[in-house]
């Protein structure tokens, strides 16, 4: 099976490789194994595949790594498949026909 991708281009996973010490924690903790390591840093091999629940950044002991949970979550994919407002964030189900007043 190949990996999910939620919404294409919309992640905010950022990772700050001269923060990296290369410990591997991200790869341990992250459910969809996005990253990998090289030349003793962490690397993002799929921006995309990330479903921002942020284990990778509240694991990483010297902060290189941030994610702002919400945007690329299973609720935010859902709503945009369902219609409802492409800025649908904070993992609540909107209503239809209200826009998203979170974020």
């Amino acid at each position: 099976m190949g990996q999910f991708i939620y919404l294409k281009n919309v992640t905010t996973l950022m990772l700050d490789e001269k923060k990296c010490v290369g410990c591997g924690i991200c790869l341990t903790v992250c459910p969809h194994g996005i990253f990998y390591l090289n030349e003793r840093h962490a690397r993002i091999s799929n921006r995309d595949a990330c479903m921002e629940c942020g284990a990778c950044a509240k694991n990483c002991p010297v902060e290189a790594i941030s994610v702002k949970t919400g945007v690329g979550c299973a609720i935010a994919f859902i709503n945009s498949f369902l219609g409802r407002s492409d800025s649908s964030c904070c993992c609540v189900i909107e209503p239809v026909g209200k826009e998203s007043t979170c974020c």
